[in-house]
């Protein structure tokens, strides 16, 4: 499938849909809450000690103040420390409620900086807002804990900020089903995350230091890819291990699609054809790092997002 920031420009990529296309649409857009200067400006505001600890707070928000173990649970590649570290103290800075309302505002800025006004303000982005916003409330969340937090919150008053919220509802949705699968597969956090950089999605040093794993913990789940046949010797994937992953991309793609059914072919399309220039705004701008883990690359492949990458 042609992936539709690689469309002719007018739009008609949008014509192919799925939802590992809508996902490669939005996820920039949600992405804005982690690589812009304005979301660390605005956790720093609220209180927040450092950027992972307002990266923790501000992600973990929606559930509430919960024990730092089902936050751990949830985000699921990040080592328990890297959540430790973070909760409970945060709460002693800030509530959960200002971490949403710093979210929102760090959003703002930085879409009103990124697309400019008039983008912020036009019936272009009014209308692809609604139009998430009805995706978003279609989801089927049973069993999916970021997503169904994330389904909870109030709908936003700007429609920018209403957009990301939506898009963000969608992505932990998915992620939320990407994690079942794997746990389905007996693929473990640290294996996910040395099967991304495998596949070439991401740099593997920069998910391991940034989920906080050791290197003995990274080498014992490269040793047990390597049993299974998964990955070879330079830790690159096998045949086996491209067709593994490739079956969890397309269970994950298969358990995400139900908002996008909810709503339909029409309004999918649609909303489609509005993401398209903002996503490749983002894209462009250079916020999203090079092998970020995230997956995101600038340049998206048909099977973008891989393993351990939401």
């Amino acid at each position: 499938m042609k992936g539709l920031l690689r469309g002719d420009g007018h739009g008609r990529a949008a014509s192919d849909v799925s939802a590992r296309s809508m996902w490669e649409l939005a996820e920039p857009v949600h992405d804005l809450v982690y690589f812009t200067p304005e979301a660390r400006q605005e956790a720093d505001r609220a209180g927040m000690r450092g950027f992972w600890m307002g990266y923790v707070a501000m992600r973990a928000a929606p559930l509430g103040v919960v024990h730092a173990s089902v936050v751990v649970s949830g985000f699921y590649v990040f080592h328990p420390d890297r959540v430790t570290r973070a909760l409970p103290d945060a709460w002693r800075y800030a509530t959960p409620s200002d971490m949403l309302a710093a979210r929102e505002r760090a959003v703002d800025l930085s879409m009103r900086r990124l697309f400019g006004e008039d983008v912020v303000r036009s019936a272009r982005m009014a209308e692809a807002a609604d139009l998430a916003w009805d995706a978003a409330a279609a989801a089927d969340t049973a069993g999916r804990v970021l997503g169904g937090a994330n389904q909870a919150l109030n709908r936003p008053e700007l429609p920018h900020v209403r957009l990301w919220q939506a898009a963000t509802t969608l992505r932990e949705h998915r992620g939320d089903g990407h994690v079942a699968v794997l746990v389905s597969r007996r693929v473990g956090p640290v294996q996910a995350m040395v099967l991304k950089a495998a596949s070439g999605e991401s740099d593997g040093a920069m998910l391991r230091e940034g989920r906080k794993w050791d290197a003995a913990t990274w080498q014992g789940a490269e040793a047990d890819l390597w049993a299974r046949g998964w990955i070879d010797d330079v830790g690159r994937l096998t045949p086996r291990g491209a067709a593994e992953r490739d079956a969890i991309e397309a269970e994950t793609d298969a358990a995400a699609e139900g908002p996008w059914r909810a709503v339909g072919r029409d309004a999918t399309v649609r909303l489609a054809e509005l993401l398209t220039p903002l996503a490749r705004k983002v894209l462009a701008s250079g916020v999203i790092p090079s092998g970020n883990p995230v997956g995101l690359t600038g340049a998206p492949r048909r099977d973008a997002g891989g393993a351990g990458s939401r």
